[in-house]
């Protein structure tokens, strides 16, 4: 900055240390991986982070999310500190980052935003979630009534995970509907109320669950963890399998599942919410009431009407009489003109009846539970300045049968991926255009293809349900299919077994249709589409709803909706139409996206699935966003707004620049330094390419602020003291009569001084009468501090204080004398052992270090004289070799040149051979002449192979063995057979000699354990530990 002649240029050194040398593992934005188009290296750059715990990754504000199925450490109130205020890449990525980035960027540009949480289920976007909200009830500013406000955000989520919330194959705490909420916020910044709108909640669920699946949480936590007296209340007992409903799945209980715990966390938060008690009271009897009804059984009379045995469910309702609800679950009520006709159900349609009434039940109360928590969230204070919004919905679902809510989901999926090409690919592109930048297109897939498929008016496979729906006659779900296959029977995107060919149909039913989505091919069993498309409730049955004393049914069933005779829209309809209003409210905000990828299907930690995350990655569109962030600029902005924030940095533009803002702009960043790469100039913005060229500058302009800042005070000081000379220059004239009477007894202490600071002055200067006093006493003041401050050890070079210009010579000599007398002590105290232990270690360095990754963990470790005692080698042997003097020897294990099986041996280095040894018999013996050397890999094992010069045809080929002492082993070997320089470490594989013209090999690998097995290639596979770098 010129304000304070520090230099801000250099801007992509200094980010680019900031962003990768916090983070060594990996790369923690992918906009700086040098092959950004290699799907494979990107795959690698996951998993590299992954397996360090690392889940969450850049691509520029895009956050990638790999869920690790298990507890990481990075959530705590610490964490979220760190992450307060701090630039978006100045620390590894987080999920705290993130939040606090379109936090600031919303309070600096006063704009609204939205956080799109995408992925498929079980990704861990409900998390992501919950992280983001617990982020902001921590960071945001605080005050009793903020506080309540954020305490029932985060207590909505328990209430709406037990509601909404289920297990499914894939996730065992799968959303099972649509989730965008609004977090509001006045001109402070602060969180000052919440809005919430729910998407399509699979009330099916309600009365069928797949096998391995469960209904919703909250109707086992009340019939598992309610209290005694509630049950009784209720007509419940304890035991879930008691109940239709809930037993369908066959997997009541789940080990990741607490079912009484989450009760207490339900109960404790609707206390939170401000539920009173009899909202709670009326609420837990809706969810009994569905329970009982699933228990409600018909049987057929000899006409075949249902008929009811016994009424004992009935009288649990709702508080309705038990006769008027007996005569709505086995008639329908039919008005022919002025008249009514009971006409009675068969027992099918009296299931059909009570399962719709159930559904029914739910599904409104739900809607009333997320309209009451809007209540509670509701802003009644502050006027709202800007929201946040945080979209949470289903991800992408396929499953062995996939139905009517598959496809609404997957549908929905198909939406947001719209909206994110649109958002981020196509937006990208156009305003490059529009700017005159130069750049190529980066090529995508335009999933609008697939959307107007399913919504297309007239056209579309919605509509084609609709009309099927509403059409006279006995419509199925297969005429659907047939209507179906007349009008998409072109479409490239859609088959059917009438449709496809002959290979296609053997995965395909006769019920059947397939589409090929974004995220791949999904098929689809088109039975009851028709019946859950309309979601009929019979008019008498929604009359007695309206009897019931529960005031939460009354409110979901008003007296106001039997006056209408209009039709009212299907399931398919609604969601469509309020996806059309959820796009809308998006494409208002700017976008921020979470993308999160499942590591595995199983839920096991620790476990990288690449087929699977390749899958995600693709479908995702990660690698056209990644392709786009590398092609073009992370910011821009108008020249206007650009100049007037950092105008500043250049002398040429501050104060005021008085040209064309572009030209002052160029000023601007070639004062700056920046590289002509780091930056195009638009027809009305600057582009900037990568953002921490952006964040150096910011970090340049907080400094020329502080410096602005301080020039004012500056200012303002010398005029007070200005002020101050005037006042005091009066009464300086009042006291100087006052002051010469001090004069002459001031004299002796003026000279004394004087003498003093001359000394000071020709401090540098030669002795003389002057400086003689000064120099004497800097020189005991600086022997006094250096006495108390003596270098401890030779290795210490850095704490010998500095000496004073009059004893730098002096300090020089003494310096050196203490340092001789420190290396004498150290000599002196070191035994010939120890002498000989550093003569070993000194040769080990020379050969390893550097090479070897296990060699600086084998430093400390002492070696020994021998591993095994004479006593404990065979005496045959010894008979044998004594001659030859033993000089050292080590227990190993040798792998068979043929088939590799390990053999525990002994290995005996003599003064003129190397001996392997079983028990009492010599196996193989080669003298140091014949041994040409020895191989080993560079990674954490501990294996060796000697090799053998095959001069004499009884000579055996090379030997694998692995040494526990390895590097003890080969230091001893080179030592006593001079060696020094035939000892190789090599990367990758080892060929070894089984005989003369014969070759075998050694590979090697890392891996979480270590192990030595034989590959399917023939060679000797060893699997060396992961060492983690120093």
């Amino acid at each position: 900055c010129w304000l304070c002649n520090k230099p801000v240029g250099n801007i992509s050194g200094i980010m680019k240390t900031s962003l990768i040398a916090r983070d060594r593992v990996g790369i923690q934005d992918f906009v700086l991986l040098d092959a950004h188009n290699s799907e494979t290296a990107f795959l690698d750059n996951l998993k590299k982070r992954f397996t360090e715990d690392l889940i969450y990754t850049y691509i520029g504000t895009l956050l990638i999310s790999v869920n690790p199925y298990k507890e990481l450490d990075i959530y705590t109130k610490k964490q979220m500190d760190l992450y307060m205020g701090v630039n978006f890449f100045e620390l590894p990525p987080h999920i705290y980052a993130l939040a606090d980035n379109v936090y600031h960027t919303m309070l600096s540009e006063a704009n609204n935003n939205f956080i799109l949480i995408s992925g498929e289920s079980g990704a861990g976007k409900t998390e992501a979630s919950k992280k983001i909200l617990q982020y902001y009830a921590v960071s945001c500013p605080s005050s009793t009534l903020l506080d309540t406000v954020r305490d029932r955000m985060l207590m909505s989520n328990p209430v709406l995970e037990a509601f909404g919330n289920a297990k499914t194959m894939k996730n065992d705490n799968s959303s099972r509907f649509g989730k965008y909420m609004d977090i509001q916020f006045d001109c402070q910044g602060d969180a000052v109320g919440g809005h919430i709108l729910s998407y399509l909640l699979e009330k099916s669920r309600v009365v069928h669950q797949n096998h391995g699946e469960r209904n919703f949480h909250i109707f086992y936590q009340l019939v598992e963890g309610g209290e005694e007296d509630l049950l009784r209340h209720l007509g419940l007992e304890k035991d879930t399998k008691r109940y239709s409903y809930l037993v369908q799945g066959e997997c009541s209980n789940v080990s990741s599942i607490n079912d009484k715990n989450d009760w207490k966390t339900v109960k404790n938060a609707l206390s939170v919410i401000d539920f009173d008690a009899n909202d709670i009271e009326h609420l837990f009897g809706i969810i009994a009431s569905v329970l009982h009804l699933g228990n409600v059984h018909f049987d057929g009379d000899t006409k075949g009407y249902a008929t009811l045995n016994t009424n004992a469910a009935l009288r649990w309702l709702l508080g309705i009489h038990v006769q008027v609800l007996h005569e709505a679950l086995t008639f329908r009520k039919i008005e022919a003109k002025s008249e009514e006709v009971l006409s009675p159900f068969t027992v099918d349609h009296a299931i059909y009846a009570r399962d719709a009434l159930a559904k029914a039940i739910y599904g409104r109360a739900f809607t009333w539970l997320v309209n009451r928590i809007n209540e509670s969230l509701e802003n009644k204070v502050s006027k709202i300045s800007t929201v946040i919004g945080l979209l949470d919905i289903y991800g992408f679902e396929v499953f062995s049968v996939n139905s009517f809510e598959q496809f609404c989901i997957n549908y929905c999926n198909e939406k947001l991926q719209q909206l994110f090409i649109q958002l981020t690919l196509k937006a990208e592109q156009e305003e490059y255009e529009a700017e005159g930048i130069g750049w190529e297109p980066v090529q995508f897939f335009n999933n609008k293809i697939i959307c107007d498929l399913v919504e297309e008016k007239h056209r579309g496979i919605i509509s084609v349900l609709d009309e099927e729906c509403m059409r006279p006659g006995d419509a199925t779900d297969l005429t659907f299919l047939d209507k179906l296959e007349e009008k998409m029977g072109n479409h490239p995107h859609f088959v059917t077994y009438k449709l496809a060919d002959k290979k296609t149909r053997k995965s395909l039913e006769r019920g059947d249709f397939r589409l090929l989505h974004y995220a791949g091919e999904v098929t689809y069993c088109v039975v009851g589409f028709i019946d859950k498309n309309n979601d009929l409730l019979y008019k008498n049955i929604k009359d007695v709803m309206r009897l019931s004393k529960n005031p939460i049914i009354q409110q979901c069933f008003p007296a106001t909706e039997g006056d209408s005779r209009r039709r009212p829209e299907t399931v398919a309809t609604q969601f469509k139409n309020s996806l059309l209003r959820l796009t809308e409210i998006l494409t208002a905000k700017e976008a921020w996206y979470v993308r999160c990828l499942k590591s595995n299907d199983n839920k096991q930690p620790g476990k990288f699935d690449e087929v699977l995350v390749r899958h995600q990655v693709k479908y995702l569109g990660l690698m056209e966003h990644l392709r786009v962030r590398r092609a073009g600029f992370a910011y821009r902005r108008r020249y206007e707004v650009f100049l007037k924030r950092y105008k500043a940095l250049c002398p040429a533009t501050w104060p005021h620049w008085k040209g064309v803002p572009s030209d002052g702009v160029e000023k601007l960043v070639q004062h700056l330094g920046y590289q002509p790469d780091e930056y195009k100039m638009g027809k009305t913005k600057i582009f900037i390419r990568y953002a921490r060229t952006l964040f150096a500058t910011e970090d340049a302009f907080e400094i020329c602020k502080h410096e602005l800042g301080k020039q004012k005070r500056t200012q303002k000081r010398h005029f007070n003291f200005f002020s101050y000379i005037i006042t005091t220059k009066i009464e300086t004239c009042w006291r100087g009569v006052q002051a010469r009477k001090e004069r002459d007894r001031r004299a002796w202490a003026v000279k004394i001084i004087k003498q003093f600071i001359k000394g000071y002055i020709t401090r540098r200067e030669a002795k003389t009468t002057d400086n003689s006093e000064y120099l004497a006493f800097v020189r005991q003041s600086y022997l006094n501090r250096l006495k108390d401050n003596l270098p401890k050890t030779v290795l210490d070079k850095t704490t010998w204080l500095t000496p004073p210009p009059v004893m730098t010579e002096t300090s020089e000599i003494l310096r050196q004398l203490h340092t001789r007398m420190m290396v004498r002590k150290y000599v002196r105290g070191i035994t010939p052992q120890k002498k000989a232990q550093l003569q070993q270690k000194v040769v080990t360095s020379g050969i390893f270090k550097g090479k070897k990754d296990s060699y600086p963990s084998s430093i400390a470790v002492p070696f020994v004289d021998t591993r095994i005692n004479e006593q404990d080698i065979n005496m045959r042997v010894l008979q044998t070799i004594r001659h030859e003097r033993i000089k050292y020897s080590v227990p190993v294990v040798k792998y068979d040149r043929n088939g590799f099986k390990p053999r525990p041996r002994q290995l005996i280095l003599t003064q003129a051979a190397v001996y392997l040894v079983e028990e009492a018999k010599i196996k193989q013996r080669v003298d140091y002449v014949s041994l040409k050397g020895a191989s080993l890999s560079n990674l954490g094992d501990s294996v060796m192979i000697l090799h053998v010069a095959l001069n004499d045809p009884k000579q055996k080929g090379d030997m694998i063995l692995q040494c526990d002492h390895l590097f003890e082993a080969l230091t001893k070997l080179a030592m006593i057979a001079n060696k020094q320089n035939n000892i190789k470490v090599v990367q990758g594989s080892i060929k070894f000699e089984i005989q003369a013209g014969k070759e075998g090999g050694v590979d090697f690998s890392v891996g979480q354990e270590p192990m030595i097995y034989k590959g399917k290639n023939g060679h000797l596979m060893v699997v060396a530990p992961r060492i983690k770098s120093r």
